[in-house]
């Protein structure tokens, strides 16, 4: 066993997921699709117990959209700013508790730091009502290929066919997690909500430091320029891969890959591109998120 508990459970999951058949390796609960042994519908169901607090700190994210680079920028912030570390060995995704670990978050100090790929539909109703929402996004041609080679390189998820009948998938939703428009679109509607702050992938990664302050001064920190620009150091993508190992174990590369933006164009086809151009245009056009995103600047 290794110091990291939550590595050791990543392990023993990626064990049990070899003798697993593709086909019991997602189930369907109200419709969308969920990764059996990550988040168990026993999960889902006991999250109903998890109440919301006033200085709970959610990351949101749909999958690949850069949910565990964020979390290490804001783990850095909040250690930064209130001078402790967070050293919590729990995955802050609160739909791989359980009802063991969910225990130990009810019962944890706050401010607690916690996440979630799920749609906020389905979140337990409280955390719409009182905790800070941190939403962080990505364009949706990045955002495919980073699942594509996710799911081809984690074996708790499904082998993938082939780059067009996983493109197929993730265009109809039938994907774990569910459908990214739906996803964008739900979110869409709480962009006013002064507790939502949506950042995306691409600004963070043009301008790391402009990040760490907004995120900073939403959660209601102050960091001196010199704080900022020493979490921006240890927040790179690629600080952020170099100590993966420490933190996903063998799971560090798989999670953390390229981190690019664009690479979008090395797997599309012209036909391929012309199907997101639209189903963009047709979801997220003229929506506030959707302006946000930069669609015209990153996928065209």
């Amino acid at each position: 066993m290794s110091s990291n508990p939550l590595a050791d459970r990543m392990q023993a999951r990626l064990e049990r997921a070899k003798a697993m058949r593709d086909e019991d390796k997602l189930y369907r609960h109200n419709g969308v699709l969920y990764p059996t042994l990550m988040c168990p519908e026993e999960h889902l169901r006991c999250l109903d117990g998890l109440e919301a607090r006033d200085d709970d700190i959610l990351l949101v994210a749909y999958p690949k959209c850069g949910f565990n680079w964020m979390v290490g920028v804001m783990k850095k912030v909040i250690a930064e700013a209130t001078q402790t570390q967070n050293e919590s060995k729990i995955s802050p995704l609160i739909e791989f508790f359980g009802p063991e670990v969910l225990k130990a978050v009810v019962e944890a100090p706050s401010p607690r730091f916690l996440g979630t790929h799920l749609h906020p539909d389905i979140m337990p109703s409280s955390f719409s009502q009182k905790n800070k929402d941190g939403v962080v996004f990505r364009n949706p041609k990045d955002t495919l290929v980073s699942y594509y080679h996710f799911c081809n390189n984690n074996p708790v998820l499904p082998s993938v066919e082939s780059w067009d009948s996983f493109f197929s998938q993730f265009m109809k939703g039938d994907v774990a997690w569910g459908s990214y428009f739906d996803y964008a679109l739900a979110w869409n509607r709480r962009m006013d909500d002064p507790n939502v702050l949506l950042v995306t992938f691409e600004a963070l990664k043009q301008d790391l430091s402009a990040g760490i302050r907004q995120i900073s001064s939403f959660l209601g920190f102050s960091l001196t320029e010199a704080q900022v620009q020493q979490v921006a150091a240890g927040s790179t993508f690629n600080a952020m891969k170099e100590s993966s190992a420490r933190s996903h174990g063998n799971m560090g590369n798989v999670i953390f890959r390229k981190g690019e933006v664009g690479d979008w164009r090395n797997h599309f086809s012209p036909e391929q591109n012309r199907e997101m151009d639209q189903a963009f245009s047709k979801h997220l056009a003229g929506t506030t998120l959707g302006a946000q995103l930069d669609y015209q600047r990153y996928c065209q």
